[in-house]
């Protein structure tokens, strides 16, 4: 099976979901970012605002101070990094900044920026979500109806990405999990089931994130707090069926929940 590249979230905010708050001071979040690095993230991606329904407004001025002391010292200790942000000028920071990925919610949604972009280092990671359909609670939650947008929505935006002269190996795509996909689960059941079909429609390296999402808990009926056991499944689950970039909490649970997969397969290899 081999393993999928493990990036760690690190979300230095004051409302996100799971841990609004632990890492708003750079010196927590620094601290943070090597307990990922040491568990085994071979990506820790920073994001300096929350993206949950009802989440804070925040500008790139603010994005940018919670990051500057971040990024800078985990560059200078050679951790690779991304930036989880839809604003250009936080986006631009990033990458001025070394960034290794800029990660963005809305999927580059503007052909202004791309001549910009196509100038930069970093690699893209052009995330999916039926939010830009409409309000949270008008979401399509039909997953036939939500697979077709997935697959209409990274054609035409890969290649914008690519006419504009970004080049395909720089591009990363995530067809979001979650409410990023619905209000019910199914949406983002159809999409984990079917993750080698969109690898070999799109031939690009595909991300997924259900860490702690909502329709793993609604699924299991598990509280926020108790939602590891599902969350270590589908992540297992997602790096078994092509994913190549596993976007997580919990680094050292994927971690030896892989390491113990491969150990297997390999001794029955052997046999």
């Amino acid at each position: 099976m081999g393993r999928p590249l493990l990036v760690g979230i690190l979300n230095i905010t004051a409302d996100s979901f799971s841990d609004g708050g632990r890492y708003l001071a750079a010196e927590d979040a620094v601290a943070h970012a090597r307990r990922l690095w040491s568990e085994g993230a071979d990506i820790v991606e920073l994001g300096p605002a929350a993206s949950h329904p009802g989440a804070q407004q925040v500008t790139a001025a603010e994005e940018t101070r919670r990051l500057t002391v971040v990024i800078d010292r985990l560059i200078a200790e050679g951790v690779p990094v991304s930036v989880d942000s839809f604003l250009p000028e936080t986006q631009r920071f990033a990458a001025a900044r070394g960034a290794m990925y800029v990660n963005d919610i809305q999927g580059f949604p503007d052909p202004a920026q791309y001549e910009e972009l196509a100038d930069t280092d970093c690699r893209l990671i052009v995330m999916h979500s039926v939010q830009r359909m409409g309000p949270a609670t008008q979401m399509k939650t039909d997953p036939a109806a939500v697979w077709a947008g997935i697959e209409e929505f990274f054609a035409e935006r890969l290649a914008a990405l690519e006419a504009a002269g970004i080049g395909r190996e720089r591009l990363v795509i995530d067809p979001g999990l979650g409410y990023f996909l619905g209000t019910s689960p199914e949406p983002s059941l159809r999409v984990l089931a079917h993750l080698e079909q969109l690898k070999a429609r799109f031939d690009v390296p595909v991300l997924v994130s259900p860490s702690r999402k909502s329709f793993l808990r609604t699924l299991t009926g598990s509280s926020l707090s108790e939602i590891g056991p599902a969350t270590l499944a589908a992540e297992l689950y997602a790096a078994c069926h092509g994913a190549d970039y596993i976007r997580t909490h919990d680094v050292a649970a994927i971690r030896d929940a892989l390491t113990v997969f491969n150990a297997l397969d390999a001794a029955k290899v052997g046999a």
